[in-house]
């Protein structure tokens, strides 16, 4: 056999190898080919097998599970993709794989599930759930529906004109509950008819978008300046972000919780309490605020750890 095709042969065993046991494959390709010959869909595990505890928790109790694999064999091929610390446990067409999916679909924690239909477009995502497979099976199940409601949706959109439209594909949008990375990649076609139908964005559709690309603008600009350990460039660009508004009051508060996060990181104790306190007024009924409360704890507990440090030790008699 010559060296070359040798060299092929290896790089496609290593990417069908079923890494998630039986059953499961771990070349997307084939896969997708297969759900479309088939006419499956794909059920798309995003993992991290040496690591992840979510993750091996529901590869234990659900996918290596018989009653599991009988559950799902007539409606999806299983695709496993794995980021394991231990990268020798792939080859490098599987590392390199794996990577461009993982930023194609904007996975933002594992485990992800994703399922989509047989050319890759996801239609619903989920993670870990207890209750053992049989209840993970009736919990896909119920997801896979919502395939065929956004069909339905889409129809019905696509008998309207104008505001109403635009609201039947934002309410299809929702109803998925994907991440803003897979509606733009996957689902960029319906964004258009909403732009298109709502050119005075009645449903504030556009500017949640133009609102969310500010944000992560904001965010990328924070993490430079965090690898830097730059906390006085981090402060202004939080304070300047701020000041020049024009966000919601939940991405408001957060802004505000990271003063704190920064103050702390400058050991300036007092001032991250009082950041911290000013944060929770803004919005005291909201999720964040109860969080809030355990860092105001933390950070009091690192003051007076601080304060020991700080602490001369005593004089020898």
């Amino acid at each position: 056999m010559k060296p070359a095709l040798i060299t092929l042969l290896s790089v496609v065993t290593s990417l069908s190898v079923m890494a998630g046991g039986e059953g499961w494959s771990a070349d997307f390709a084939a896969a997708q080919k297969e759900a479309a010959d088939s006419k499956k869909d794909l059920l798309i595990d995003f993992t991290g097998s040496d690591w992840c505890g979510w993750c091996i928790k529901l590869s234990e109790e659900v996918f290596s599970q018989q009653a599991f694999k009988d559950g799902v064999k007539d409606k999806f091929v299983l695709v496993e993709l794995d980021y394991p610390k231990d990268k020798t446990k792939l080859s490098e067409a599987a590392l390199k794989q794996n990577e461009e999916l993982g930023k194609k679909y904007g996975v933002e924690g594992y485990p992800t599930i994703l399922l989509c239909d047989a050319g890759g477009k996801p239609y619903a995502a989920t993670g870990y759930k207890a209750g053992g497979p049989e209840a993970y099976v009736k919990h896909l199940d119920e997801l896979r529906a919502k395939k065929n409601l956004a069909d339905e949706a889409m129809k019905a959109a696509m008998t309207s004109e104008g505001v109403p439209k635009a609201k039947a594909l934002v309410a299809m949008l929702k109803e998925m509950a994907l991440t803003d990375t897979m509606v733009e990649n996957f689902h960029g076609d319906v964004i258009a008819q909403i732009k298109a139908a709502d050119p005075d964005d009645e449903t504030g559709f556009n500017k949640g978008v133009i609102l969310k690309e500010k944000l992560g603008n904001f965010q990328k600009e924070l993490s430079f300046f965090a690898e830097g350990d730059d906390f006085p460039g981090a402060m202004a660009l939080v304070d300047k972000t701020i000041k020049e508004g024009g966000f919601e009051k939940p991405e408001v508060q957060q802004m505000m919780a990271t003063r704190g996060v920064i103050f702390a990181q400058m050991k300036k104790f007092d001032e991250a309490l009082q950041a911290v306190d000013e944060a929770k007024a803004f919005d005291p009924d909201s999720d964040l605020a109860v969080e809030l409360d355990e860092f105001k704890d933390q950070l009091k507990a690192a003051k007076e750890a601080n304060s020991a440090d700080k602490e001369p030790p005593p004089k020898a008699e």
